[in-house]
Parts: structure tokens; C-alpha cells; sequence
């Protein structure tokens, strides 16, 4: 008998019509059992063909929900001036038993919604509960992504979106107001976006040699900040004067500040594992300002890819290959 795999190209990977809210609350409880060690994720190694491009493997096993696989990953910042998308992905999803390959399927929707949801979470512990303003800076595939995750777990009556190319800033506002029901502030600098607002996501290209914008002082007291840019929004100072500084995986963290990243980054007090599962405290006051420098951890890929294949199997989607 021929082994077979699923194959599900991005249109069918949006086609099982797996919701954000469902996604949030899969990564929600991986973080937990993240916590409480039930997991298997190594750094995920990469090389990099050119200034700021990369091209990361991502193996994770989920014991929960019986997911194990892998995600090819590449981010490039010179495709968007040729029309292309900043972020590639494939993924491979196996069956932990024996190791053969279930389904290959395309991961840029996956990673887009899986990074969005896992800041959301990382907000539902950190971020103060009546958050209700959100500033939005760079507003490409994350910026939405982000913004429809966040409008899943906090009642939002101001946002305020940035993007140093002011007309994708209006058609993100245009395109995210009509979908959300949403009213959207389009603001001319960094800070505008930042100060006053209750939470604020930074998502521009990850640069190794950035130069940050935000400074000490922008961040409201209280307010919660979700960079997926690593360090390259956010200022040595601006950082350093955080209550609470977490991350979604502290060794892979540690990894990238070995290879040249986060030089002026403090460390981690936690992951988000840790603070998901309750051995570290989330927020303890109304005051403390703190960010959750999430990188992007496998994990989140395999429980959102294990809905997405399950989902696809009972739609009758995909095509079946032999392997």
C-alpha cells in the first residue's frame, strides 16, 4: 500500500475556515502545557542569505494534540518593494507515532494568524483586562493580523495605526475598519501611535542593526506592548525602563542574543509559558508598564496547523499525494 500525505495549498489552508478565536485558544493552552514542560522545541536554526533575510527550520511537537512537524520559514524585507510577500512558509505535519508525513501545506496564513494570536494571549495575562486602545505600528499582513486577534479578547474603542507609507496606512484603516467595525486614527509619527494608548504592537522587518524609534517615556504607565519586530522599534532605554520584560521562549531568545541580536534587550523574567501555566506572575499592578518580545516559537505553528489539517480532512479539501 501506498503511503499518502495531504496537500493543502494556501487557498485551502484558507478554506477550513479556522477562526482566530479558535487559534487563540489552541496556542492558549499550548502556552500552558509549554509551562508545564509537556513540549519539544529546539531553537530553531536559520541561515541568512543576505542583509536582514533569513530562512528558519522550526521542529515542534505538541504531545497534547498529537501534532509534530516542522515549519520552513523565510522572511525577506527587499520583497515587498517587488510586490512580494516579507514572509514565505511551508509546513510539514507528521504523525508522532510513526513519522510519516500527514500533510504538507502552506504556512504564511498560518504564521500570520498564529503570530497575531500568540500576542493575544500574551496580552490577556499582561495586558490590563479594561484595556480598551490599541496602536498599531506597521500596518502590513502582521498589523491585521494583530488587530483581529486583539479585537477578539479586548473591547476596542480607539486605535491609532502607523506606517511609514502613509497610503498603507489609509488603506489599512479603510480595509480594518470595514471588517472589524472598527473606527481607525491614521497618525503621521511613531509616537502618536504609542503614547496614551493602553497596548501597542510594533511589527516591522526584524533587523539585526536596527535603528529603534521609540523612546523612554512613550509607553503609558499600564500599558502592555507586543513587539514581533524584535528590538527594532524599541530603544535600549525604552526597553530598560519596562516593570516586566517576557518573551514566548527565553533559550531562544538567549540564542539569537548569542548570534548578534537584542544588544541593548534586557533579559526575560519569564516566557509565556511560564506565565500562561501560573509559575510566574503575569501582571500585578495597574501600573506596570510591560512587553512581551514574542519571536515566534513552533509550537504555535503545529496547534494551529493540527486545526487546519483535521478541519481540511472532514471538508473533503486538499488534494492526496503519494508519498
Amino acid at each position: 500500500m501506498t503511503e499518502q500525505m495531504l496537500y493543502l495549498t494556501r487557498e485551502d489552508v484558507e478554506a477550513a475556515d479556522v477562526t482566530m478565536r479558535e487559534i487563540i485558544q489552541a496556542l492558549d493552552e499550548t502556552f500552558k502545557e509549554k509551562g508545564e514542560g509537556r513540549y519539544e522545541m529546539p531553537p530553531k536554526p536559520g541561515i541568512h542569505p543576505g542583509k536582514d533575510a533569513f530562512l528558519h527550520a522550526m521542529p515542534a511537537y505538541v504531545p497534547h494534540l498529537q501534532a509534530a512537524g516542522m515549519k520552513w520559514v523565510s522572511g525577506n524585507p527587499n520583497n515587498q518593494p517587488k510586490g512580494l510577500p516579507y514572509v514565505f512558509g511551508l509546513l510539514i505535519l507528521n504523525d508522532p507515532e510513526t513519522g510519516i508525513p500527514l500533510s504538507v501545506m502552506d504556512a504564511t496564513w498560518i504564521t500570520a494568524k498564529r503570530t497575531g494570536a500568540a500576542t493575544a494571549v500574551a496580552a490577556k495575562y499582561l495586558a490590563r483586562p479594561d484595556s480598551s486602545s490599541l496602536g498599531i505600528i506597521a500596518c502590513g499582513v502582521q498589523g491585521r493580523s494583530h488587530l483581529e486577534a486583539f479585537a477578539c479578547l479586548f473591547a476596542l474603542k480607539k486605535v491609532k495605526a502607523y506606517d511609514q507609507h502613509p497610503e498603507a496606512a489609509e488603506r489599512y484603516a479603510k480595509e480594518m475598519s470595514e471588517a472589524l467595525q472598527l473606527e481607525i486614527e491614521v497618525v503621521s509619527t511613531p509616537q502618536e501611535a504609542v503614547r496614551d494608548m493602553d497596548m501597542v504592537v510594533t511589527s516591522g522587518p526584524i533587523l539585526k542593526d536596527p535603528s529603534p524609534t521609540i523612546q523612554p517615556g512613550w509607553l503609558a504607565p499600564g500599558a502592555f506592548a507586543g513587539p514581533v519586530d524584535f528590538d527594532s522599534y524599541w530603544t535600549g532605554p525604552a526597553l530598560a525602563e519596562m516593570d516586566k520584560l517576557a518573551t514566548d521562549d527565553i533559550d531562544q531568545m538567549e540564542y539569537y542574543r548569542q548570534i548578534g541580536y537584542f544588544k541593548e534587550t534586557p533579559r526575560a523574567y519569564a516566557d509565556l509559558g511560564e506565565i500562561a501555566s501560573g509559575k510566574k506572575p503575569g501582571r500585578e499592578s495597574e501600573t506596570e508598564r510591560i512587553i512581551s518580545l514574542n519571536l515566534g516559537v513552533a509550537l504555535a505553528d503545529m496547534a494551529t496547523a493540527s486545526l487546519i489539517y483535521h478541519q481540511a480532512k472532514a471538508m473533503g479539501l486538499g488534494r492526496m499525494l503519494p508519498l
